[in-house]
């Protein structure tokens, strides 16, 4: 992985795409709750949500919408980023390279390189922290270029433009002691620095137990052992 030739895989993964477009399309079920109804070209966004509340889910579902009218999307970071999940969430995999584990002193510049290439980043930062001058040049190089960052973890220098947080969740199938899982409904709460929908709040499913992501009506009740509300 030392040699991972980023900046050629930059140059080659190159979209046509949005030209004039200053918001690229997201799923439906987030068109409420995001400022322009997608996500604007040049920002940040982070995705916060406490282990095992789908922070990963919520960041490949905030993708699949431009991924799937053409943009070009990438994850770098994210060892544990499974093919199958960002498929099932919309995801096109044919238009999604991956860098799992880049070396540590490697990543700001992985990131760099794949901002000049693709649409969408999905961004982990190695042990969960990122020095400020790589902070500030990579929100920097995502400006210019019209990508947009999705910070998924770790500890930034700034506030994301947009933060989406999982504030609740619920499974769907599982009783006292019996049961499968089907699936997770989460209220997804809107925060940032520019305000850019700031207090907006939704339910999604994440996933549906049909699969895919699809919007949510509240639980009717939610079980204390399964929510926690920071």
């Amino acid at each position: 992985m030392a040699n991972f030739p980023a900046a050629a895989l930059g140059a080659q993964v190159r979209p046509v795409a949005w030209a004039a477009e200053r918001v690229l399309p997201v799923l439906a079920p987030f068109e409420p709750i995001l400022a322009g109804g997608g996500l604007r070209r040049g920002s940040s966004v982070a995705v916060e949500a406490p282990s095992g509340w789908g922070a990963r889910s919520l960041a490949l579902a905030l993708a699949a919408g431009a991924s799937a009218a053409g943009s070009w999307c990438a994850a770098v970071g994210l060892a544990d980023l499974g093919l199958l999940a960002a498929h099932e969430t919309g995801v096109v995999l044919q238009r999604f390279p991956q860098v799992p584990a880049p070396p540590a002193k490697e990543w700001a510049g992985v990131v760099a390189a794949l901002v000049e290439g693709v649409d969408i980043v999905l961004a982990g930062p190695p042990l969960g922290q990122i020095r400020p001058a790589d902070g500030r040049r990579l929100a920097a190089r995502a400006r210019d270029r019209g990508a947009v960052m999705v910070r998924v973890g770790g500890h930034w220098p700034e506030m994301a433009d947009v933060v989406l947080r999982v504030t609740a969740v619920e499974w769907e199938g599982l009783g006292r002691g019996h049961g499968h899982l089907r699936g997770r409904r989460v209220e997804v709460e809107v925060d940032g620095r520019r305000g850019s929908g700031s207090g907006r709040r939704t339910w999604l499913w994440l996933p549906h137990p049909s699969g895919g992501v699809a919007a949510a009506e509240p639980p009717a009740r939610l079980a204390p052992v399964r929510v926690l509300r920071p």
